[in-house]
């Protein structure tokens, strides 16, 4: 007995000791993270010096785009979105919208709203899809089409609007976000810029409480919903931080689907975005990666911290716990799809940073984060470890967080300042803070419970809640 309980204390010690310098070197990855995106955005400042996005949302040398924005059930926002779009300040641009068997009015509120007629229309189908049963277009506007097809998700959705798009530079928007009138501009310009660029990000951000006035932000505001809020601070941290700094090591693994812009040729040729995942927006970046890696051809995935994309972000526990297991479980699949990758020189920075970080902190760290809580009680109790060094360990792991999360809210305010009212800054700080008392662990469990359950047959989307834009925000 006594050789069995010396073993499970020498286990448990031995994990603690793990869990330790787990934090410390995630911490130190952090902090190298932190100085690279410190030093992005000195760069981006001094270039924005020189360009002017008025003259280049109206110069022919601008690159023309298709926009496509797959819809399912998006009849409360549809409208609103397409209207802010067609209003956008770019030069020349294709709008598709993809209606993907929608089973509510978004068809119908789209042909009133547009004064749509089901025409035949020919084009080339580079990437297999679900059957189109119509294409649109508006009496009213020539750069639209809609695309009504049989339901296949948004990974189908979106190769079907490629398939239609004309133009050699595309960029998917979600149907229930609105993007700032100079976003596309903004967003292209690394286009523009570098011949090497294939791959463009901005930034995402809650809409939820700001005043929305025919598809456009009149007025930014802090939601009133304290899920949103502590969400405002995670999307500070992550794109700020961390997408902006391994975009600049041109390690980025994830743009996100709801604002990225693509040179259409290398969509094509990765395949398009793949329909067996509920992760399409980062499998299609690794995609890319794999795929320029491989065939030894020089390229650049980026992100631009500045052109902002506003989205709705969920304002219930069960709304919000789908949508972190949904993307834990799409984080897992393109992971484990593109294994080869992981510690791999081949791949450069992408198999030497990026894929070992998300492998192991952002796969692996909810695990670590789960049983470190139960082994640090467990070794409390049996007293293995004392109080003062239990609580100087929390203590530091909490405040590193705080740490990072302010600075995040004191750069964006700095360099952006969206929000007006500086209270709005000083209540982020709190909820920076606040954070790490609940939301932190109940979303890190979240993810444990994903990855235990991870199950690449068994991935459903969710449901996500949608409220209609207007003025006063309001139904």
């Amino acid at each position: 007995m006594s050789l069995f309980t010396d073993f499970l204390l020498e286990l448990i010690t031995g994990f603690n000791y793990f869990v330790l310098y787990y934090v410390i070197s995630i911490n130190t990855f952090y902090a190298l993270l932190f100085i690279v995106s410190i030093r992005a955005l000195y760069v981006d400042r001094k270039k924005k010096e020189y360009w002017s996005y008025d003259d280049m949302a109206t110069s022919t040398y601008t690159p023309p785009l298709s926009i496509v924005v797959p819809c399912y059930n998006e009849a409360e926002t549809v409208v609103d979105n397409v209207k802010a779009l067609l209003s956008l300040a770019y030069n020349e641009f294709q709008l598709i919208i993809v209606n993907d068997g929608s089973k509510d009015s978004t068809l119908e509120e789209l042909i009133s709203e547009f004064n749509l007629k089901k025409i035949e229309m020919p084009y080339r189908k580079k990437i297999n899809t679900k059957d189109v049963k119509g294409i649109y277009l508006s009496a009213l506007f020539e750069n639209i089409i809609i695309v009504d097809k049989e339901n296949g998700g948004k990974a189908d959705a979106l190769n079907a609007g490629i398939n239609i798009s004309k133009y050699p530079i595309i960029t998917s928007i979600d149907a229930d976000s609105i993007i700032e009138r100079d976003s596309l501009t903004k967003v292209i310009r690394p286009f523009v810029e570098d011949p090497e660029v294939v791959v463009s990000g901005g930034v995402i951000r809650p809409v939820n409480d700001c005043t929305v006035d025919k598809g456009f932000i009149e007025s930014v505001r802090l939601s009133k919903n304290t899920l949103a809020r502590y969400q405002t601070v995670e999307y500070l941290r992550a794109f700020l931080f961390g997408r902006l700094g391994l975009g600049n090591l041109n390690a980025l693994l994830i743009v996100s689907g709801a604002f990225g812009v693509f040179k259409k040729s290398m969509v094509i040729e990765a395949g398009g975005y793949t329909e067996d995942t509920i992760g399409e927006d980062m499998e299609l970046i690794v995609k890319i990666h794999r795929l320029m890696r491989e065939s030894k051809r020089k390229y650049k995935i980026v992100f631009v911290p500045d052109p902002v994309c506003w989205t709705q972000v969920p304002e219930q526990l069960s709304v919000l716990k789908s949508q972190r297991k949904r993307w834990h479980s799409g984080l897992m699949d393109s992971l484990l799809n593109h294994k080869k990758m992981l510690f791999n020189p081949r791949y450069g920075t992408v198999g030497l940073i990026a894929m070992p970080y998300y492998f192991l902190v952002e796969m692996l760290g909810a695990v670590v984060e789960i049983l470190g809580y139960f082994s640090f009680a467990l070794s409390f109790w049996l007293g293995i470890i004392n109080l003062e060094f239990f609580m100087l360990f929390l203590a530091i792991s909490i405040l590193y967080g705080i740490f990072l999360s302010s600075s995040a809210i004191l750069l964006d305010e700095y360099n952006f300042s969206k929000y007006s009212d500086i209270k709005d800054y000083l209540l982020l700080i709190a909820y920076s803070i606040m954070e790490n008392f609940g939301y932190r662990q109940l979303t890190t469990w979240w993810r444990f419970t994903a990855f235990i359950s991870y199950s690449k047959k068994n991935q459903v989307w969710g449901e996500m809640t949608r409220t209609k834009f207007s003025p006063d925000n309001k139904e």
